[in-house]
């Protein structure tokens, strides 16, 4: 069961897709979003969330006060049901807006004029390296100056490139299978 964990929406239980997708775990999120709070990088921000899959990772920032999410899902059934847990959000009190596009994430990147303060970017683990590297050449001009990427992988995935896209790494962390690289845009 994939939940919010925290913030206003709390609780708040979402939809998974049954097949395409593979959510962050409760786990995972828990750990990210405690680093991302003790930050002070979600309240406030203005979110991507790209290969969206349910939207969690969208829907759990606007629970903590992000003002607005992008969530870019390709899947028709998937973005469906993104639509559907929005709005579980938004009953839950959620104030923050969300906007759920079906697009593929590099040509919705490229396309894009919005500008983020942090980013998710967790592609199905089949998803090449090159095309990895293409969505964040296209991020860094719409990225603000103080922006967060996060980059979800498998452990044995390469690291980003950062240096290519024109970003820097900040850090990573593992968790079992997954690892999770932050980047940012170079000072």
């Amino acid at each position: 069961m994939t939940r919010i964990i925290s913030g206003r929406a709390g609780g708040t239980v979402l939809d998974v897709p049954p097949k395409g997708t593979r959510p962050t775990s409760d786990r995972v999120r828990e750990s990210l979003f405690g680093a991302l709070d003790s930050a002070d990088l979600v309240d406030g921000a203005r979110v991507l969330d790209l290969y969206a899959g349910s939207g969690a990772l969208g829907l759990e920032s606007l629970s903590r006060g992000a003002v607005s999410a992008d969530l870019v899902e390709l899947s028709a059934p998937a973005a469906t049901l993104i639509r559907k847990n929005a709005e579980r959000v938004r009953a839950a009190g959620v104030t923050g807006t969300a906007r759920v596009h079906r697009a593929n994430a590099a040509t919705y990147v490229e396309a894009s004029v919005a500008e983020w303060d942090l980013v998710f970017l967790d592609p199905p683990y089949d998803v090449s390296d090159d095309e990895v590297a293409r969505i964040l050449a296209g991020l860094a001009p719409r990225l603000s100056p103080d922006a967060t990427i996060i980059v979800e992988r498998a452990k044995r995935s390469a690291a980003p490139d950062w240096a290519a896209a024109g970003l820097e790494a900040d850090r990573d962390r593992t968790y079992g299978d997954t690892t999770l690289w932050w980047g940012r845009p170079l000072a």
